[in-house]
């Protein structure tokens, strides 16, 4: 069920729960650090703004949002470092998918701006895409605070108690994580200062919307009580749109 409220972390929780939080942990600051790599490398220089204007408010947005959401809802940090069989066949095949698009945004990112010009955009663009990356990471927070069942991928959690997540940004939307997600790719190519690295962006959201429409209909059709709730909630990622 969700967590209502701010609980605190008695030690048993947390020693429940600890080796998982500490592998979520070091799994985003293997991927922050790969990240940079790959940035610095494409852009030929470490001494790129840009760049390190990313990895800072990626870090910063990581840090802020352990602390919002580890009081309230810790289990989620910890399933979300782990990797499942049962996971839904339709993500297995997505998630390569996933893994190119997003790989391509951070190349063609720094290709462009840091390296050749093809395209730059000017600094107060990259301020608009710091400012909607921030933005970007209320509905996921929201989310996180609440589902104790978002996981990284799409299954059915029998083996923990799965229930529909009604609270917080599920009021408005069945998916505010992933609605949060078509804000942050964008934000990303406008970080980076670069035109041409909206196009892998558009690809990511575009990833967004098939995944969001699989994994609803699976829920649909497999978790207990979603299809009603489905009813008051209508909408999957924007509000009186979709």
């Amino acid at each position: 069920m969700p967590t209502q409220g701010v609980q605190p972390l008695p030690r048993a929780f947390l020693g429940e729960h600890g080796k998982g939080i500490a592998a979520r942990a070091a799994q985003l600051l293997f991927q922050l650090v790969g990240t940079g790599a790959l940035l610095f490398l494409c852009a030929g220089s470490v001494a790129w703004p840009r760049g390190w204007l990313y990895l800072a408010i990626s870090l910063a947005s990581m840090v802020a949002l352990t602390i919002w959401v580890l009081p309230r809802n810790p289990e989620v940090i910890a399933a979300r470092g782990r990797l499942h069989r049962e996971t839904a066949g339709y993500d297995k095949v997505l998630l390569p998918f996933y893994t190119l698009f997003t790989a391509a945004l951070f190349v063609v990112g720094a290709l462009d701006n840091g390296r050749f010009g093809w395209a730059p955009l000017s600094w107060p663009w990259s301020i608009a895409g710091a400012g909607l990356l921030l933005v970007a990471m209320i509905p996921v927070a929201g989310a996180m605070a609440v589902n104790r069942n978002l996981e990284t991928t799409m299954r059915i959690q029998r083996d923990r108690g799965h229930t529909v997540a009604t609270e917080g940004p599920y009021r408005v939307v069945r998916h505010p994580m992933y609605a949060g997600s078509l804000l942050h790719f964008p934000a990303i190519a406008l970080v980076l200062g670069s035109t041409w690295a909206l196009v892998p962006a558009a690809g990511c959201m575009v990833w967004v919307v098939i995944r969001t429409a699989l994994e609803d209909r699976a829920l649909h059709r497999d978790l207990p009580g979603y299809a009603a709730w489905a009813q008051r909630t209508r909408y999957r990622l924007v509000p009186g749109v979709w």
